[in-house]
């Protein structure tokens, strides 16, 4: 019984070390908002070295970002207002990074 109740402690010491050294440290996150909502579609996140694509939800997106660096933000719109970019948005491993509101504009 002392046997089998030692080795069921063992099993799950074992099983919590291995979750704790595979987890991230921090998460890192890049997000906004984008205005007008009903706008905006989807948003897409590109550094040299990533590639990130997200849906927008009520105006908002976030990515989780694996690989930090300088990122270029393109937000695709619905007619009658344009696609935007933002350039240079620097992210650093373990932050959350919050680009603020970015506000689409219509075709003239």
């Amino acid at each position: 019984m002392i046997m089998k109740r030692t080795q069921t402690i063992l099993v799950g010491l074992a099983m919590a070390i291995a979750l704790i050294s595979f987890q991230k440290h921090g998460t890192t996150v890049l997000k906004g908002k984008v205005s007008p909502a009903f706008y905006a579609v989807n948003a897409w996140a590109i550094s040299a070295h990533d590639t990130l694509y997200t849906s927008i939800d009520d105006g908002s997106f976030a990515f989780s970002v694996t690989d930090p660096g300088t990122y270029r933000i393109i937000i695709e719109a619905r007619s009658p207002y344009r696609h935007i970019a933002k350039d240079g948005i620097v992210v650093r491993e373990g932050q959350s990074t919050d680009i603020g509101e970015l506000s689409l504009q219509k075709w003239e």
